[in-house]
């Protein structure tokens, strides 16, 4: 195929990004999981790239879990979103920047069910109305944060003071991308790339120097399933999913996994752990875990943010040997200090995957 048809084509999986003026809505798993990640993602865009970015205080839980745990009804969840809408029009922004995948999924079947179904749109309406008194506009632009990572990628590596090469070797790092089920696959037109040939995190990787790792299970779920991790008698099918991608990947030696979902990011930073502790087993090169960030710790880190303010101590798997690769600076006797200077505590190292 010539290579004016294939641009052609690559147009048909693209997706709309705005470029300022966003409404923010956080991610409740991110800021208990990776806390710092959504604090940076906030001091990126708007510290270093300039972007108006509103973080509304008023702003609450999507209720996202409760609904895929069957606990909350759709006509409830509904409703609560509805009021984040109404939140963001009282604002005056339009453009809605969504931290969590599971979120900007939810937000997504409900437009779209909307879409579908106006009727269900005005009964929403009226039920926020009369419980709130508030209205609301539909976003104009419905965004994940990944998104606009990933729209700014060339203006984050122009920023940058360590590019994702291996300054032992000259060569890039062998970077595994992982993108949520939530973000690809429930809406593929939503994302970059869609589900066939999902980029944004790709993007990002080859933009700032590194290498994407293609491997047999690239697009295999993570395992999180809420009904598989929730019901304790399931959790046996959600470790056995990220064993499967673990397994995957090994022989390609990768330095990294960066995951768009803060659940795909935990999961595949702890199950790494509990496999060990199982089974004995280990997937780095050397014996120990893979390293996984978060999007934001990795232009963090690639921007030359302090690893420990990035929050890479809160990871089960150490970041100590890609910080080396990266020829990135750190004090190991700051890892476990607060921002008081105390000693938050250290974890008991465990057999398996140590953690530094």
């Amino acid at each position: 195929m010539k290579i004016e048809g294939k641009h052609k084509l690559w147009k048909d999986y693209q997706k709309e990004i705005a470029d300022n003026h966003f409404y923010y809505v956080r991610s409740c798993i991110r800021q208990n999981f990776f806390p710092a990640s959504e604090v940076h993602l906030l001091k990126i865009l708007r510290e270093d790239l300039g972007k108006d970015i509103f973080d509304d205080p008023r702003h609450t839980t999507c209720t996202g879990i409760g609904y895929h745990a069957d606990i909350i009804p759709f006509e409830t969840i509904m409703t609560v979103v509805a009021r984040h809408f109404a939140l963001m029009t009282e604002k005056g922004y339009k453009n809605l920047l969504i931290s969590c995948v599971t979120s900007f999924g939810i937000y997504t079947e409900i437009l779209e069910t909307w879409r579908h179904f106006p009727e269900v749109e005005n009964k929403i309406r009226e039920k926020l109305k009369k419980a709130t008194g508030r209205t609301f506009e539909i976003p104009v632009n419905m965004i994940h944060t990944s998104d606009v990572v990933y729209k700014f990628r060339n203006e984050i590596n122009n920023l940058a003071k360590y590019p994702l090469v291996n300054v032992n070797t000259g060569k890039p790092l062998k970077i595994v991308e992982h993108i949520g089920c939530h973000y690809s696959k429930m809406f593929p037109n939503k994302g970059v790339g869609g589900a066939e040939f999902p980029y944004v995190l790709a993007g990002m990787v080859e933009a700032w120097g590194g290498e994407v790792i293609d491997y047999p299970e690239r697009r295999h779920c993570c395992g999180f399933g809420f009904r598989q991790y929730l019901v304790m008698a399931n959790r046996g099918y959600s470790v056995s999913n990220s064993k499967k991608k673990f397994e995957s990947m090994k022989d390609f030696e990768p330095d990294l996994i960066v995951a768009n979902c803060p659940g795909c990011t935990m999961f595949m930073d702890k199950w790494q752990y509990t496999i060990g502790e199982m089974e004995g087993i280990t997937y780095g090169k050397y014996g120990e875990g893979i390293p996984v960030l978060t999007y934001e710790e990795l232009a963090g880190l690639v921007m030359g943010y302090d690893p420990w303010d990035l929050g890479l101590q809160m990871h089960q798997i150490g970041s100590e040997p890609l910080l080396d690769k990266m020829g990135i600076p750190y004090d190991p006797e700051l890892k476990y200090k607060g921002k008081n200077g105390k000693n938050i505590g250290a974890p008991k190292v465990p057999a398996y995957c140590t953690i530094n």
